[in-house]
């Protein structure tokens, strides 16, 4: 903590880093000046009467540029910053924020906080993280890799890839654009059961989406690379000769009769499956009763042989965090084992309502990482006849219920192979029929997110054409 900062008993900074003195590049304040903040929120709350407090103060940076058909469309910067204050009289809690971080802005926040406090129900499972369960050390998990991107550059690499994207086929007539962002951000988490600490991230990305015209029909079709550190990006033009090659392959799209197949997401797709799980086994649904999957550990939920590990501390990867938004510590787990749950997605809040204890899973799942068996190819083969899923549209999900019905296009598959691409079709089912259906799970993983999963094959669902 800054030295000027008062000492109080609320808090105790255990932030394994040096504290900055200085902005890093492009950041609007120090890391210092993050924990003197803090420190002041904490000793504010005390003041006006909280039993306890926590808060998050954060800042961010980054450039996003677009450009279409070779002009730039868009040039955005970003420079955020903001603190939040949470505060409990008792069991009673209030929360405010706010984007100046004056000290009599701060204090004007924690106020406010503290007015709302007196007026909330008593909340038995309202508080502040178990004090043994918060990290104690925070490991670097190489997650902060700014990029050096000016305007003139990343402009460049947005036409590079467009430039690829419609150098693929004559038959690619236009484009939607293409676009290269960076990013990075930092923030200090601090509460007054003794825990300060915070960390600097990235994540960086470039896209393009191209339309093909053919038989006087119209397709599109995108592609992108995101990661932490730049130099893990794809190249611009092997972004946009991606997006160009997807585009062509839907040229001369189908309609499906309506019809009961096998049906294989496409990895990205199959992201969206693990998204729902998720979900269906987090501590929100589970006590408000709102999941198709209530009362599920020690249930066989998805099929014997899928697994499902919980890996936080993935170097690089999009999901990595070495504590949860309250400061409990995140541990690699397995959720699921040979098709059965082993444990739920839990704050602490959520699991004082449920009797348990929380996961560190405070702010949502962590990278999930499903182990694949055959590439994509053999689950093509495996499938022989059915419908492989490349886009899905619209929402269809009950989250209540777990029946699926989504707008779908992607390919008609015989032998083994692709026959033609299809589109304005909805694939339906449910998920809990769906989970217990899958055959196999791919080794295509896409890691540009925080689930790690592969493409996914499904026994049989219905598909709905004309």
């Amino acid at each position: 903590m800054d030295a000027a900062a008062p000492a109080v008993d609320l808090r105790s900074p255990i932030s394994a880093r040096a504290s900055a003195t200085a902005p890093a590049a492009g950041f609007p304040v120090a890391t210092a000046a993050l924990e003197r903040i803090a420190g002041l929120v904490l000793d504010a709350a005390q003041a006006a009467g909280a039993t306890a407090a926590e808060t998050d103060v954060s800042q961010a940076v980054g450039l996003s540029v677009g450009v279409r058909r070779g002009d730039v469309e868009t040039i955005t910067w970003h420079r955020d910053k903001g603190v939040g204050v949470t505060v409990y009289v008792g069991t009673r809690r209030g929360h405010a924020s706010t984007a100046d971080f004056s000290d009599d802005a701060l204090r004007a926040a924690v106020t406010k906080a503290i007015a709302i406090a007196r007026y909330t129900e008593e909340d038995p499972a309202a508080g502040l993280a178990d004090p043994a369960r918060l990290a104690r050390g925070v490991r670097d998990l190489d997650l902060y890799h700014p990029w050096a991107l000016d305007v003139d550059t990343a402009v460049a690499l947005g036409c590079e890839a467009e430039a690829a994207a419609l150098a693929v086929d004559r038959r690619l007539t236009n484009s939607e654009g293409a676009g290269v962002s960076h990013g990075a951000s930092e923030f200090v988490y601090a509460n007054s059961n003794g825990f300060c600490a915070g960390y600097r991230s990235s994540r960086h990305s470039i896209d393009c989406s191209v339309v093909g015209e053919s038989g006087g029909s119209m397709q599109r079709d995108y592609w992108f690379s995101a990661a932490r550190a730049p130099e893990d990006l794809a190249s611009a033009a092997a972004v946009g000769r991606i997006a160009g090659e997807r585009t062509v392959r839907r040229l001369g799209a189908r309609k499906l009769g309506t019809l009961t197949c096998p049906v294989l997401f496409e990895a990205p797709e199959a992201a969206d499956l693990l998204g729902a799980f998720v979900h269906a086994v987090s501590g929100g649904s589970l006590y408000r009763k709102t999941t198709f999957l209530p009362d599920s550990v020690g249930k066989e939920i998805f099929a014997r042989g899928v697994t499902i590990r919980e890996e936080p501390h993935l170097p690089r990867a999009r999901g990595s965090a070495p504590f949860d938004d309250e400061g409990v510590a995140t541990e690699p787990r397995m959720v699921i084992a040979d098709g059965v749950l082993q444990a739920y997605f839990l704050g602490s809040y959520s699991a004082r309502k449920l009797g348990l204890a929380t996961t560190g899973n405070a702010g949502g799942a962590h990278n999930l990482v499903i182990p694949g068996s055959e590439d994509l190819a053999a689950l093509l083969r495996r499938m022989g006849r059915g419908l492989f899923v490349t886009e899905q549209l619209g929402q269809g999900i009950n989250p209540v219920t777990g029946d699926y019905s989504r707008g779908a296009a992607g390919f008609w598959i015989e032998n083994g192979e692709i026959a033609y691409p299809v589109e304005e079709i909805t694939i339906a089912g449910n998920l809990k029929q769906m989970f217990r259906d899958i055959v196999a799970v791919g080794t295509d993983v896409d890691t540009r997110g925080s689930r790690h999963v592969g493409s996914v094959l499904i026994a049989a669902m219905t598909v709905a054409g004309t």
